[in-house]
């Protein structure tokens, strides 16, 4: 999905720093980063109570304001604008949860019993497997790191050998693969 109209005006008034540009901004997309938090965090087994969470969106658009909005700046228009800020949101949430002092005021979810979690795990290990496989295995062993290990661009750049900017596309084109053979 390419930049809408909406959205390519709303994001040159933000860069431009025009009147209310930022209130409009953050109304239009305050939910989608409310969600991409709740849902890193779900990902990662976490719950969030609301002030922690309320945290997490606060640096998002932190974030995106450094630097002279320099996120914004750097955005190529080649996708949609939600698209972009899941991108960034995702990254700067799940970094901080990696961080030992936001962690401590995290709790871990567990919503069933453990024998059922264990029955869960072993069926859902069978199905990832059976899509991995589908993968060449230097696919196969970036899905892992990044996915399953939670590793960074860099860690796994340095990992495999290959250039942090490479491992991105090569993520989308694995997951692609795994789509289609599910």
């Amino acid at each position: 999905m390419s930049l809408s109209d909406i959205d390519r005006i709303l994001l040159q008034r933000c860069i431009d720093g025009a009147p209310r540009a930022w209130q409009d901004f953050v109304e239009r997309f305050l939910g989608l980063v409310i969600h991409v938090a709740n849902h890193t965090a779900e990902s990662r087994g976490i719950t969030l109570d609301e002030s922690t969470r309320d945290d997490l969106v606060a640096e998002v658009f932190m974030v995106l304001l450094a630097s002279d909005r320099g996120v914004l700046r750097r955005f190529r228009r080649d996708s949609s604008l939600a698209t972009y800020l899941t991108v960034i949101a995702r990254r700067v949430i799940a970094r901080r949860l990696h961080q030992d002092g936001t962690r401590s005021r995290l709790s871990v979810t567990t919503a069933e019993p453990v024998t059922h979690q264990a029955a869960d795990r072993i069926e859902n290990r069978e199905e990832v497997e059976r899509l991995m496989a589908r993968l060449s295995p230097e696919e196969s062993d970036i899905v892992r790191m990044y996915h399953l290990e939670g590793m960074s661009y860099q860690q796994i750049s340095q990992a495999v050998g290959m250039s942090e900017n490479s491992i991105g596309p090569l993520l989308s084109r694995a997951r692609q693969k795994m789509r289609e053979g599910a």
